[in-house]
C-alpha cells in the first residue's frame, strides 16, 4: 500500500514527516508528491492538504482531504463557502478542530475525523547540556501580511525593546527584512529544517506567539506555541480563544500581551512566573491515531496494513 501526501511546499507542514512515521511502523509506502506529479505517480491513497481540488476521483485510489485551518482573511468566510461548494468530493475528511470543521459547510455524509497538532518525540528530550542563549527572542512560522507581522517587529525597532535581538525563521520575509535593514538586533533567517527549527529555540530566551485578534486565527492551534512549550522556554503570547482552552486544559502561565503590544517590556517579562504546561495529550501518534484514518484505511486495506 502507497500513500501520496500532495504538497505544495507553500507550508511548513510538520504534520507530514509525523504521518510518514506514523504509518511506515505499519508497512505503509509513503511518498510526498506536488500536484504536478501526482497523476504520474503510483498510490492507492491520495492524501491532499487543501487548498483546493477540482479533480476527479480516480478509480481504485482513495482520497483523503485534510483540512488544517479554516480559509485566511480576506473574505475567509466567502473562500469557505468556495470551497464547499466546488472541491471535489473525497472519501475521508479531517479536520483540526471542531471550528475549521463548522468553517466549511458540507452537506453530505462522508465520514471524517479530527486531527490536531502534535509534538515529535525528540522534541521532548532535554538536552544533555545547557544550551547557549544567542537570541533574547524567537518568532517562528508565517509573516505574511496577513499576520500584521509590523506591529510586532515595531516593538524592536522603534519601540521598547530596540536594544534586544529578535529572531524570525520564516519563509519569503525578503520584504520585510528589507524594511527592517535599519535594525540588526531584527534577524531573519530560514527556511530551515523542522529539527534546527528546535536548535534555533532552545538558543533563544523568550518564545513570541504572536497572532492577530480576529477570526479564524484566535481558533486555531498554534503550532509555534507547542514547539516552544516543548523546548520548555517561557511563552509570551497573545491572549485570545484557543490558548485560553488550551491553558485550561494543560495548564501552564504565560505571559499574555495586551493587544497594542504596549506591555512587551524586558522588565516585566524578567519578574514574570513562567510555568510550562502538561503536554502528555499531545503527541503526534495520540493526535494521528484519534482522527480515526488509521480504522478507516484499515477496513479499505484490510491485507495491506500490517499492525506496528
Amino acid at each position: 500500500m502507497t500513500i501520496a501526501f500532495v504538497h505544495n511546499n507553500r507550508a511548513f507542514l510538520p504534520e507530514i514527516d509525523a504521518y510518514i512515521r506514523f504509518f511506515t511502523s505499519f508497512d505503509v509506502e509513503c511518498l510526498i508528491v506536488s500536484q504536478d506529479d501526482i497523476g504520474l505517480t503510483h498510490r492507492n491513497v491520495e492524501w491532499r492538504f487543501m487548498g483546493t481540488d477540482f479533480s476527479k476521483p480516480k478509480h481504485g485510489i482513495i482520497r483523503i482531504h485534510e483540512y488544517g485551518s479554516s480559509s485566511v482573511p480576506p473574505n475567509y468566510k466567502w473562500k469557505n463557502w468556495f470551497k464547499s461548494f466546488f472541491n471535489s468530493q473525497p472519501d475521508f475528511r479531517i479536520y483540526l478542530n471542531e471550528y475549521v470543521k463548522k468553517s466549511f459547510h458540507f452537506h453530505d455524509r462522508i465520514p471524517y475525523g479530527f486531527r490536531d497538532m502534535g509534538i515529535s518525540p525528540e522534541w521532548m528530550e532535554i538536552p544533555n547540556q545547557s544550551v547557549e542563549k544567542k537570541y533574547d527572542f524567537i518568532y517562528t512560522g508565517d509573516l505574511s501580511a496577513k499576520r500584521k507581522p509590523e506591529n510586532l517587529l515595531n516593538c524592536f525597532a522603534t519601540g521598547q525593546l530596540q536594544n534586544k535581538t529578535l529572531l524570525l525563521l520564516a519563509r519569503d520575509f525578503e520584504r520585510l527584512a528589507e524594511v527592517y535593514k535599519p535594525y540588526p538586533n531584527i534577524i531573519f533567517d530560514g527556511p530551515v529544517s523542522h529539527n534546527q527549527v528546535r536548535d534555533y529555540i532552545l538558543q533563544s530566551y523568550y518564545g513570541i506567539n504572536y497572532i492577530p485578534i480576529e477570526e479564524p486565527f484566535t481558533h486555531q492551534t498554534s503550532t509555534k506555541f507547542l514547539e516552544f512549550a516543548a523546548c520548555g522556554i517561557p511563552i509570551v503570547s497573545s491572549k485570545y480563544d484557543w490558548i485560553d482552552d488550551f491553558q485550561k486544559e494543560n495548564g501552564g502561565n504565560y505571559y499574555f500581551l495586551n493587544d497594542d503590544l504596549s506591555n512587551l517590556s524586558w522588565e516585566s517579562l524578567k519578574t514574570f512566573d513562567f510555568r510550562s504546561p502538561r503536554l502528555d495529550k499531545w503527541s503526534w501518534e495520540k493526535q494521528i491515531r484519534s482522527s480515526g484514518v488509521l480504522e478507516f484505511l484499515m477496513t479499505k486495506f484490510p491485507a495491506t496494513i500490517k499492525p506496528a
